[in-house]
């Protein structure tokens, strides 16, 4: 059965919306796939890539220079394309098929090693595969002399690998980015030395550093990729990674644009302009990319496990739908992934759509009895112990909607929970920590709202925005489950202190455009606060992006304000 390549969205919502034809893709349905001579691989060297099925003929140009046989070219070529792609199975399997081919080239085992390490992915290596990475090295060196640009290469990669395995990985990949960066002074033409370093360097971005300084150079040495070799992979997947913070967000518009176009079977290709439509509030675009990625990454599993890229996919789609108030469709995403039987992917994306998913319906929503109802730690089989902080999102939703249901021992012990998890986080995940207590603190407040202690309360809340505020969400995610400014709008309103809440929503709006609560919100509370143009404003924004099906209360109650404002002005 063939499908070409462009009725992917039509038949991605198909499968997302009917469960049960989440079979098709797991018997061999391969969006474009089928057709083994539709494209062929871009490589820059004239050499075609071999017939593969896995992820398309069409994974964008790249240009490495390597003294190695033509098979193996042409595997290293597809293999480093994949890598760009952060598709490091695949590019794992070609860098071998060319080390295979020609066992004299030594970027194919360079190669090998450098899909052990994912810069932007909280998910080091283990100790076997760091020390397989480092001795693959090793044995390429070996290999003789290398040219002056192989030894640029090896090095870089070495650099990772030099201190030894431990568990803190920043050390290793702030030497990484200095490798990089000096394979890029070495050889400044070099488009593939000048993508790593942009990715490696921007691997080195401190969260709470508000000038994005580091963003802005990674993505402009992304963007000069790009003016150089147009069709890139790493070029427009590093620059929409550069952007990925809202001040940025439009210098990245266009790239995403274009990403999914020059790789249409990878699903991470798909995926990832979607960062960017959802830091924009552009809903239907990011639901049309997700869908197509999802259903391009259930067709291709990882061995017999579901693929990582398939759950990030399914928790970015289901936030796109809440932002609509589509509930049902939300609903529908959430059905396909509770369906699922592992095993799954073990990476960070994985648990965290497990989490996430469930937790969305609930809160966003305002669903706080299903809320205070959530299993932590499904599926149970999953190797949660792994991912205290993913774990918390479950007991963030749970304390959440205790407290707003009146259920003050589930809430507490809700809130102490995350205490034990935030502390269950090891040193090297700081910023997971920071989340989780991020997500405490909000829980905490709420609860000691409902205890009656309204002044408490509304300083935890504001101790939660401050501290989220100094920090950026992280690629796994599309946005917070609920962000903290949110929160505090909407205590505010419950305080009955409208000028406030609507400072509060607004600063969520700048955070995370396009919100749905926050706009909601935000319009009650201009309404409450006696400012009618600024609350038809924000109710004529969630007017524009709700979805006219979905029989939203919110959406009636923002078109027949707007109705009667003006009425009132025609009068």
């Amino acid at each position: 059965m063939h499908l070409s390549t462009a009725s992917a969205p039509a038949l991605a919502r198909q499968i997302l919306v009917h469960p049960t034809l989440l079979v098709l893709a797991l018997t061999g349905l391969s969006l474009g796939a089928c057709d083994r001579n539709a494209t062929e691989t871009s490589t820059g060297d004239g050499h075609d890539a071999p017939e593969r099925t896995a992820y398309g003929q069409s994974l964008g140009d790249v240009r490495l220079d390597a003294p190695c046989s033509d098979e193996a070219r042409s595997e290293l070529d597809r293999g480093l394309a994949l890598m760009h792609h952060m598709t490091y199975e695949g590019a794992e399997e070609s860098f071998v098929a060319a080390a295979e081919a020609d066992p004299d080239c030594a970027l194919a085992l360079w190669g090998q090693a450098m899909t052990y390490i994912h810069p932007l992915w909280s998910d080091p290596p283990t100790q076997e595969r760091f020390e397989r990475g480092a001795a693959l090295l090793a044995e390429a060196r070996a290999l003789g002399e290398p040219t002056e640009r192989e030894d640029a290469y090896l090095s870089a990669a070495e650099a990772y690998f030099e201190s030894g395995y431990g568990p803190d990985e920043r050390p290793r990949l702030t030497a990484f980015a200095e490798g990089w960066r000096t394979a890029h002074e070495r050889f400044p033409e070099d488009v593939e030395a000048k993508a790593l370093h942009a990715l490696t360097h921007l691997a080195t971005a401190d969260p709470g550093d508000k000038t994005y300084a580091v963003q802005l150079e990674a993505g402009r040495l992304a963007e000069e990729v790009l003016e150089a070799v147009p069709g890139h992979p790493g070029g427009h997947h590093y620059a929409i990674h550069s952007y990925d913070v809202p001040p940025l967000a439009e210098k990245g518009l266009a790239v995403a644009r274009s990403y999914g176009e020059i790789a249409p079977e990878v699903p991470h290709a798909l995926h990832m302009p979607t960062h960017i439509f959802t830091r924009l509030g552009l809903w239907e675009e990011s639901i049309d990319g997700n869908e197509r990625s999802a259903a391009a990454a259930h067709a291709r599993p990882v061995g017999d496990a579901h693929s990582l890229h398939y759950l990030h996919a399914l928790d970015y789609l289901a936030y796109a739908h809440l932002q609509r108030g589509d509930a049902e469709a939300a609903r529908q995403v959430g059905e396909t992934l509770g369906a699922l039987e592992g095993p799954f992917q073990v990476e960070v994306a994985s648990p965290y759509s497990l989490a996430a998913v469930p937790a969305r319906l609930a809160v966003e929503r305002r669903n706080w009895q299903e809320a205070a109802a959530l299993e932590p730690r499904t599926p149970d089989a999953y190797p949660w112990d792994k991912f205290p902080a993913l774990e918390a999102i479950s007991h963030f939703a749970r304390g959440l909607g205790a407290a707003r249901i009146g259920d003050l021992e589930t809430a507490q012990a809700a809130v102490e929970r995350l205490g034990e998890l935030r502390d269950a986080v090891p040193p090297e995940g700081a910023y997971w920590a920071q989340q989780v207590e991020i997500q405490r603190l909000s829980a905490k407040a709420w609860l000691e709202l409902a205890e009656g202690d309204a002044d408490r309360a509304l300083e935890t809340q504001q101790a939660a925005v401050a501290l989220e505020a100094s920090t950026e969400k992280h690629p796994v995610t599309p946005g917070e489950v609920l962000p903290a400014p949110e929160l505090l709008g909407d205590m505010l309103l419950e305080l009955d202190r409208p000028a406030e809440a609507l400072e509060a929503y607004r600063a969520a709006l700048r955070r995370s455009p396009g919100r749905l609560n926050a706009l909601y919100g935000a319009a009650r509370a201009a309404e409450g606060a006696g400012d009618a143009e600024t609350a038809a404003g924000y109710f004529q924004e969630l007017a524009d992006q709700a979805a006219d099906s979905a029989g939203m209360e919110r959406l009636a109650e923002a078109r027949a304000y707007l109705a009667e404002a003006s009425s009132s002005a025609g009068s």
